[in-house]
């Protein structure tokens, strides 16, 4: 049997792009302040236990400080908050300038203006190849019914 062909990162992404996903910003409180990233790759995990999963890039510099604290809080971005997705994506730059926050009641960051936010405390992490699996654990979480999620589809903001 012949062995199958390595399906190409480009292909991978342009793929499944066409899967639309929702915008979270992973946050935690450090001595040194608040700290933050986008992440795309987030989803429910289970009821009971209550879970959530969500992927951080290997080479991310701010996963290693939040799995430090091993509290965090996920930030649901509102269809408005385009501009805060794109602040956590940049590294190297004060991610918090000009947003809004309050702690949670773990407290890790809670970004102002969110469609819905949880409060976590690391579960488990898991082998992702270029990602770690992170699992967190629901201590709280609240949402807005009048918010619309920030959507992500086909490489750009919003459907279409």
């Amino acid at each position: 049997m012949q062995a199958p062909v390595p399906v190409a990162s480009i292909r991978m992404r342009e793929v499944l792009g066409h899967f639309a996903s929702g915008i979270v910003v992973i946050t935690a409180t450090t001595p040194a302040g608040p700290v933050g990233f986008t992440c795309q790759s987030f989803a429910s995990l289970s009821l009971d236990p209550p879970l959530v999963s969500f992927s951080p890039a290997r080479t991310s510099t701010t996963w290693p400080v939040i799995r430090g604290i091993g509290k965090l809080g996920v930030n649901v971005l509102a269809e408005d908050q385009r501009d805060v997705s794109a602040a956590f994506a940049r590294s190297g730059t004060d991610k918090f300038a000009g947003v809004a926050w309050r702690p949670g009641p773990g407290g890790a960051p809670l970004l102002e203006g969110t469609c819905a936010w949880l409060d976590c405390e690391l579960w488990n992490e898991y082998d992702g190849g270029d990602h770690t699996i992170a699992v967190g654990h629901v201590l709280d979480l609240a949402a807005d019914p009048t918010k619309a999620p920030l959507v992500f589809h086909r490489g750009s903001y919003g459907i279409g």
